[in-house]
């Protein structure tokens, strides 16, 4: 079964390349299609695609998606971004899986997420729908365009042996804001065009979350929150977690509460476990934060790494800490192996405390003290000699 990987791109020279060349390893038809570049991507394009075009562009993603489809020679798609690489892909399971079905299927790939968060870099881990048959699906939406049924029909997705890398979170500063801006100036105009949905608000809460805009996130979160959802959604899942994170970094403490009331429909996840363990941390509920704590480690796989494991021991030794029990805090931070704020924590309780140390300057003192006295006395007693 002949797969075409179909690409969108725009003055990214260095991500693509490092896309295209992962893409060697395998046989299948590579389609560029350029946006409007001005840096060396073309040449990079005329090095490695065996297809292709140029799209003059229009504020859509959808219909540059759309375009690059049409230039490919095979019915099956998969479709990758300038800042993703494959880093494996069981290309053998992939055409026995292709070849069973009807091709009204969608394949959901592993994307592993390399993310620059304030104090330290993570990997993130997510499904999302990639591969499809051309015949049957295409993109719809301006912005965080997604693969639909051509002619309506529900569509089963499926998760396929495909893992590829991104480095779209892991950017400077002034990417991250470069990109949430062109994101929210396109998710206004999609309003504008086809009105209020969930899902809009959602991305607008998620590119103002990137920019740091904590309170305008909330804002639109809460706008998307305010519709009758399908907690089974991932998108649905990630803007109730996102929205908690939010409320964190604003110190809306005691609003992070609100997890409590939909705890059932959303516990399904490591990640939103551990937020609640946060959530009941702050509010200095630590009894509660623990059990949440634990319950994190017990789920096999999370979006957000270390929140089912070292972040999660990480927390429960912070509690012992506060509470004074040091013994239950250094077991706690030593099972988090080389994360650095663990490692911190066991290095500051491995120091003698401030008292410790006063005690021992008080006590060098004063006996310095008796030395000094000591030989005053032998000096004045010897004057009388």
């Amino acid at each position: 079964m002949n797969i075409s990987v179909c690409i969108i791109t725009k003055n990214e020279a260095l991500k693509l390349k490092k896309c295209l060349a992962s893409l060697k390893r395998y046989d299948v038809e590579i389609v560029v299609v350029d946006t409007g570049s001005t840096d060396e991507t073309l040449q990079v394009i005329e090095e490695y695609a065996d297809i292709k075009g140029n799209y003059k562009w229009n504020d859509n993603f959808a219909e540059a998606r759309n375009y690059s489809i049409t230039l490919a020679n095979n019915e099956w798609i998969l479709v990758l971004d300038s800042d993703e690489w494959i880093e494996s892909a069981d290309m053998n399971l992939i055409n026995s899986i292709l070849l069973q079905s009807d091709g009204n299927i969608v394949g959901r790939i592993e994307r592993i997420n390399d993310i620059n968060l304030s104090d330290e870099n993570v990997k993130g881990t997510e499904r999302i729908s990639r591969l499809f048959n051309k015949k049957y699906c295409h993109y719809e939406g301006r912005i965080h365009e997604q693969v639909v049924s051509i002619n309506g029909d529900e569509i089963e997705t499926i998760d396929v042996p495909i893992t590829a890398g991104h480095s779209g979170y892991a950017g400077s500063a002034d990417d991250k804001k470069r990109k949430s801006e062109r994101n929210i100036k396109l998710l206004m105009m999609d309003l504008m065009e086809n009105g209020a949905s969930p899902y809009t608000y959602y991305q607008l809460g998620k590119s103002y979350y990137m920019q740091k805009d904590y309170e305008k996130a909330s804002e639109y979160f809460e706008k998307g929150l305010e519709y009758d959802l399908n907690p089974k959604l991932e998108y649905v899942q990630d803007m109730v977690e996102t929205y908690g994170y939010s409320l964190l970094n604003q110190k809306r403490i005691p609003e992070m509460m609100f997890l409590e009331n939909v705890y059932n429909e959303f516990a399904v996840s490591a990640d939103y476990v551990f937020l609640m363990g946060l959530a009941y941390m702050n509010n200095g509920l630590f009894d509660k934060a623990i059990d949440e704590f634990n319950k994190a480690k017990l789920y096999k796989l999370c979006k957000i790494e270390g929140c089912n494991s070292y972040k999660a021991d990480y927390n429960i030794g912070v509690i012992y800490e506060c509470l004074g029990d040091k013994e239950k805090a250094l077991e706690s931070y030593k099972k988090c192996g080389r994360y650095d704020l663990a490692l911190k924590g066991i290095k500051r309780l491995n120091q003698p405390s401030l008292e410790i140390i006063l005690s021992i300057l008080f006590i060098r003192l004063m006996s310095l003290l008796l030395i000094l006295f000591c030989i005053y006395l032998l000096s004045v007693i010897g004057s009388f000699m």
